[in-house]
């Protein structure tokens, strides 16, 4: 009895042990809500700076501080610029959320001291008491999951090799990764970084560095320097790169120098042209329709004559039958009435007629006998 007790409460601890385990990690892998920094692709806390051509595709802003500089030449496209304005003050509201949100959540595996590089994790909650750094290249496998979500926590900062990067594969989304970094990160030059980083302080993009997710400093500065920062395709971001930056190619006033061709007028000059009169020497090659096949008529002739001569043989297949006077005989053709050969050769016939029909009545009258 006692043993039965015993297997009943291991099978229970059992249960508890695992059902707790699956509940900590669907709690572990929830992705927290930007709120109203969805549409921003970068957001610093003090100031924002920038060199060279960089490109943001989502909002710009800044907040408590308003220092917004190197834009242009950097460029926003598909979203506003705002400083230290009641926009930015609430996306920083919802970044510092969300950032305690992630800090919350619990590990799924420890990842302290080492290097992410090399690394194919499936989704879940990677957690480092210190820093992190990636070296190469970092693989996220969501097994076909679209709502896979991998976050990175770390006590310090974070930090990438020049030319590193990370890759999402299997159905994954950039959106729903988060990297919750406890101090500064800084992406080396050339990275390809995927993720929405935010940081408790600053975030640097040194030289060709590019992000697919968003740049969030809480307290810090976000610097930046040839980068190209776009959130498309996550919630909150812009449907599609606004075209509407093409109409600036619409220099097609371009076109409007074309009437300078009219000073062609000069060809005017050409009525020079019309001593050509030699030219009106063509009408010589109107002569040209002599060969026009008006012979051919004459084909037409040949056909006629052809039908013509065959009336002339049925007039002698009829050859005038005359009689001893000059009235015609049994019909004989109007012109023809010379016919009493024929009247005998029918009356012979008769008689012959007449000669076989008795012969064989007689015959007849003998059989009866």
């Amino acid at each position: 009895m006692r043993i039965n007790n015993l297997l009943l409460t291991i099978a229970l601890s059992l249960l508890i042990t695992i059902t707790a385990a699956f509940a900590v990690g669907a709690i572990a892998q929830t992705a927290p809500g930007l709120g109203s920094a969805a549409s921003f692709a970068v957001l610093g806390g003090t100031t924002v700076t920038n060199t060279g051509p960089t490109t943001i595709f989502g909002d710009l802003g800044v907040s408590p501080g308003s220092a917004i500089t190197g834009f242009p030449p950097g460029s926003v496209t598909g979203g506003a610029t705002h400083a230290a304005d009641a926009v930015a003050l609430q996306a920083q509201s919802d970044v510092t959320t969300a950032y305690l949100a992630l800090a919350g959540q619990a590990c799924t595996a420890d990842v302290t001291g080492q290097d992410l590089g090399g690394k194919t994790l499936i989704e879940g909650v990677y957690c480092s008491t210190s820093s992190s750094q990636l070296t190469g290249t970092l693989t996220l496998d969501a097994q076909g999951n679209a709502d896979a979500v991998f976050i990175f926590k770390m006590v310090s900062k974070l930090t990438t090799a020049s030319a590193s990067s990370v890759l999402v594969i299997n159905g994954g989304t950039a959106c729903n990764v988060f990297w919750q970094v406890g101090s500064s990160a800084t992406l080396g030059t050339t990275t390809q970084f995927v993720g929405n980083i935010l940081a408790l302080t600053s975030i640097a993009l040194q030289n060709g560095a590019s992000v697919s997710g968003s740049v969030l400093a809480r307290n810090g500065a976000v610097t930046m320097d040839n980068n190209n920062v776009s959130i498309l395709g996550c919630p909150g971001a812009p449907a599609t790169p606004s075209v509407t930056a093409t109409p600036t190619g619409t220099p097609s006033p371009t076109p409007t120098p074309t009437p300078t061709v009219t000073g062609t007028p000069t060809v005017t000059g050409t009525p020079t042209a019309t001593g050509t009169p030699p030219a009106t020497g063509t009408p010589a090659k109107t002569a040209t329709p002599t060969p026009t096949l008006t012979p051919v008529p004459t084909e037409t002739p040949t056909v006629t004559p052809t039908a013509s001569p065959t009336p002339p043989p049925a007039t002698p297949s009829a050859p005038p039958i005359t009689g001893g006077g000059s009235t015609p005989i049994l019909g004989a053709g109007a012109g023809e009435g010379h016919g009493w050969p024929l009247a005998m050769i029918v009356l012979g016939l008769l008689g012959i007629a007449a000669g076989v029909g008795l012969a064989t009545r007689s015959e007849v009258n003998m059989i009866d006998r």
